[in-house]
């Protein structure tokens, strides 16, 4: 008997093509690259961003003269390369050292007025064991950076510095961050530090106060009567004949006694008054800069006026649906409104926020002395009748006036000082 032993022999062999061996090859020099660069730019990232521009200059320059100055025999090159470096390297020493402060900065008031007075402290506390060495801080505000050189401090010691916020228009200013700043005296080495998060200053638009109920532009105190017939409310409308699952409440006794059978109330429906003020920041609406602001000024007042009230209110304008829980939340948002460059027309605008709206029963628009009757008109059809649209056109300059379009009533506004008046005649 024989045994037979085979033996298995592939009957082809599998190899890489050489595009797929590149790929993989690729991977693997990148992912070692990474494994290797990300550790160390992040450790060295710290040292190198304290170099200025100017800096690096300065180096680059005195090992170039360096390198020249060896390899041709040229003396002088040696002598101002090195000079360069060893500027480089004094530089660099006025970079090392840590300090130990506590800072704080302060805004007082936090929100103001167009115009009013703000004023800000930044108090630093050397909190070290040691003196602190002299050290500028820099601490932007808005547009401005203001900086401060502060002293020597022995420890547990502050410096106070004041400075003041300009506020001769409606913004939100940030402060801070609180940064101290080191580095030499040529401009080559720049290390700062943040010690502050940024506070908010709001400078809030000029508003003028309306009387109470003024611009609520609800003539009644339960809310808006609707043609809409209901069981039960407030507004008595008609008798009817009593059917069976009436509530007796409502049942007429002195009609029923009368007649022979029970006779029930209908009411109209009212509902609660929901004011919805359409802001247009659209630029090509407005003559000016100051009119623009002027119409921010009107529509802060009539809203702050009706928040005050008690009413129900929304304010829109384009990208943005403002607060209006509190006078000072919804002041807080004016400050943030923007002018903007679009095409869109008012009403397109209008139309896309109403979806998102409860269905009013006032409508205010406000828009500047650009904005065309027709336009106006284009909004108030947006809504049915029963809705009370009022058109507010600011005009700065123009005298106070109102045009009557249709059933739409428009009110030139030409300064802030002649709102109460144009909001009383719009009861």
């Amino acid at each position: 008997m024989t045994n037979t032993v085979q033996h298995e022999t592939p009957s082809s062999t599998t190899r890489l093509s050489p595009t797929r061996v590149r790929a993989a090859t690729t991977q693997m020099v990148r992912r070692g690259l990474s494994t290797f660069i990300v550790p160390v730019t992040k450790a060295v990232h710290p040292v190198f961003s304290t170099v200025s521009t100017t800096g690096w200059l300065v180096a680059c320059v005195g090992i170039v003269l360096l390198a020249i100055g060896f390899v041709a025999g040229w003396a002088e090159f040696v002598f101002i390369g090195a000079a360069f470096v060893a500027a480089f390297v004094i530089a660099a020493l006025f970079t090392i050292g840590r300090s130990r402060f506590d800072v704080s900065v302060r805004l007082n008031p936090h929100r103001v007025t167009v115009g009013e007075r703000a004023v800000g402290e930044m108090i630093v506390t050397n909190t070290a064991k040691r003196p602190s060495l002299a050290t500028t801080f820099e601490l932007p505000v808005g547009e401005g950076l203001a900086v401060f050189d502060v002293p020597t401090l022995v420890p547990q010691t502050a410096s106070e510095e004041l400075f003041a916020v300009p506020t001769e228009k409606r913004a939100v200013i940030i402060a801070g961050p609180a940064r101290s700043v080191r580095g030499d005296r040529l401009g080559l080495f720049r290390r700062s530090v943040d010690w502050t998060d940024p506070i908010e200053l709001f400078v809030h638009p000029r508003v003028t106060r309306l009387h109470p109920t003024a611009a609520g532009l609800v003539r009644d105190l339960e809310g808006q009567v609707t043609k809409k017939i209901t069981n039960n409310d407030i507004s008595f409308h008609a008798l009817r004949d009593y059917v069976r699952g009436d509530d007796v409440r409502y049942v007429h006794w002195r009609s029923s006694a009368r007649t022979g059978q029970l006779m029930v109330r209908q009411f109209e429906e009212s509902r609660r008054s929901q004011l919805t003020m359409v802001h247009t920041s659209n630029r090509r609406y407005y003559a000016s800069d100051d009119e623009f602001e002027l119409a921010i000024s009107v529509s802060a007042s009539i809203a702050a006026q009706v928040i005050r009230d008690g009413t129900q209110i929304s304010v829109v304008t384009e990208g943005m649906r403002l607060r209006t829980h509190t006078p000072q939340a919804f002041l807080d948002d004016c400050c943030r409104i923007e002018g903007v460059d679009t095409e869109q027309a008012a009403r397109d605008f209008a139309r896309e926020s109403m979806k998102r709206l409860p269905s009013p029963s006032v409508v205010v628009i406000v828009a500047g002395s650009n904005m065309q009757t027709a336009d106006f008109r284009s909004i108030q059809r947006l809504f049915n009748a029963e809705v009370n649209v009022l058109a507010l056109r600011v005009a700065e300059g123009e005298p106070p006036g109102v045009r009557n379009v249709a059933d739409l009533q428009v009110y030139t506004v030409g300064a802030l000082t002649d709102l109460p008046q144009i909001m009383a005649r719009a009861q």
